[in-house]
């Protein structure tokens, strides 16, 4: 196949940055992007290049258009696998295809509907624990909120707090490894045998267990709760087998990681965006008031909050979540005359791509009317990923996402005495001394 060869940094340029990169990898990427262009490789010194692009249309192409020959990268498939097992998120092939078609269903809009009341309720007890008139790191509130919903959504009431602040804690500690492992590819051999890796997969291993007794206590007592652990349990492959306990298990550790990470990240810049647009904190005050007044559940309630929607979407577009996405090609591939060698690693910088003037108007801005009109940034919006890999769980993270903000707003307002949003990319984007004053509204 023909094509040109991708711009390349070299391996003493990477490796001479790689500490500040360990910290921020994003002011290397956009160096880069500015001097090579949409797209430019690295050489690493261990196995293929990276290649990096900011290219909306080369997501789109790999995610959607021609997306059976982009698959997950070991990223995903070995590393995150390692301490998640083999769920949805670091799945592929026939396994990954078998496993959406059973799990989709549970995440259907309908079904989701069923557990508003048991997300809001836990989204109302996490706001009340905020103090007013007092400065506060707003992010562990938000950490917190969304880790508690993702487990009473999944177990209901079945699962004490202590289980939950150490399952939160394995989850967290899992991650920060992982990323230590994947910006120092050089230490790897340190991190195995000076023992770093072995103490966190033995806490995996906790994590598991605790698990482990709870599926098998509501196996031996099924009560019917209707919560997520319910219809996992119900599913059922196309030859009428249930999943495996391992395979629930791995599933359910994905749902921790995916479920509350994004969320809490999201809200939490969304917060700091709102401290810094107090007109903006007043519209969303007065639609949810005026959904309030009219609505007669909180499927009705989060209809009628369309401009809180779009608030939170333009949030997301600043401050990606999923600030990149990882894939693999199969086959030798070609695009937009670059040539894309077999068994590329490939990671989109969704960060880049929601930034770009070549797509957004005054990209740096805070505009939540940009997405007034629905489906028209579709081609180079990636929130929740795109194509048929797109994030199972959008609807739950959205309609939560909106629950908890319309009532924060409608609580409190919103200020802070920092002008700039710290950030602290790790495997998702993490906000950084998110500190907020919240006043409580009269």
């Amino acid at each position: 196949m023909k094509g040109k060869d991708i711009p390349a940094v070299s391996w003493l340029k990477f490796m001479g940055k790689a500490n500040l990169i360990l910290k921020n990898p994003l002011p290397f990427h956009a160096e880069n992007f500015e001097k090579l262009g949409d797209i430019f490789r690295v050489k690493t010194g261990f196995g293929n290049p990276l290649v990096f692009s900011r290219s909306a249309a080369f997501a789109e192409y790999a995610l959607q258009k021609n997306h059976k020959n982009f698959e997950k990268s070991p990223i995903q498939t070995r590393d995150m696998a390692k301490y998640l097992g083999n769920g949805l998120l670091t799945s592929t092939g026939e396994h990954w295809r078998k496993q959406r078609k059973l799990i989709q269903p549970a995440f259907h809009k309908k079904q989701i509907a069923g557990l508003m009341d048991t997300i809001n309720s836990a989204i109302l007890l996490e706001l009340d624990k905020i103090e007013p008139n007092k400065s506060i790191d707003i992010f562990p509130v938000f950490n917190d909120l969304a880790f508690q919903t993702v487990v009473k959504s999944l177990f209901s009431s079945a699962v004490g707090q202590k289980e939950i602040d150490h399952l939160q804690y394995i989850t967290e500690a899992a991650q920060r490894m992982l990323v230590k492992e994947l910006r120092q590819p050089f230490k790897r051999w340190w991190f195995k045998y000076g023992g770093s890796i072995k103490k966190h997969m033995a806490l995996v291993e906790e994590a598991r267990e605790i698990l482990r007794k709870l599926v098998r206590e509501r196996k031996e007592n099924p009560v019917g709760e209707g919560d997520l652990l319910d219809m996992l349990l119900d599913a059922r492959y196309d030859d009428g087998t249930a999943m495996s306990e391992k395979q629930l298990i791995d599933e359910i550790l994905i749902f921790f990681t995916a479920g509350h990470e994004t969320t809490s990240n999201a809200l939490t810049f969304t917060a700091e965006l709102l401290a810094r647009h107090p007109d903006i904190q007043e519209r969303i005050a007065s639609e949810t008031k005026k959904a309030k007044e009219k609505a007669s559940n909180l499927i009705e309630l989060m209809a009628s909050c369309t401009y809180t929607k779009q608030v939170l979407e333009e949030a997301m577009r600043l401050y990606p979540p999923v600030y990149f996405i990882d894939r693999i090609n199969f086959e030798e591939d070609e695009f937009n005359g670059f040539r894309i060698h077999k068994n590329s690693n490939l990671l989109f910088s969704i960060y880049e791509i929601h930034r770009d003037a070549t797509y957004w108007e005054n990209p740096q801005e805070f505009d939540p009317s940009r997405f007034a009109e629905g489906t028209k940034h579709t081609a180079h919006y990636f929130p929740f990923g795109a194509g048929p890999r797109k994030c199972i769980g959008n609807n739950f993270a959205m309609y939560e996402m909106i629950l908890a903000i319309s009532e924060l707003v409608s609580r409190y307002r919103i200020s802070t005495n920092k002008e700039e949003i710290e950030i602290k990319p790790l495997i998702t984007l993490k906000p950084k001394n998110a500190i907020l004053r919240f006043e409580k509204r009269s």
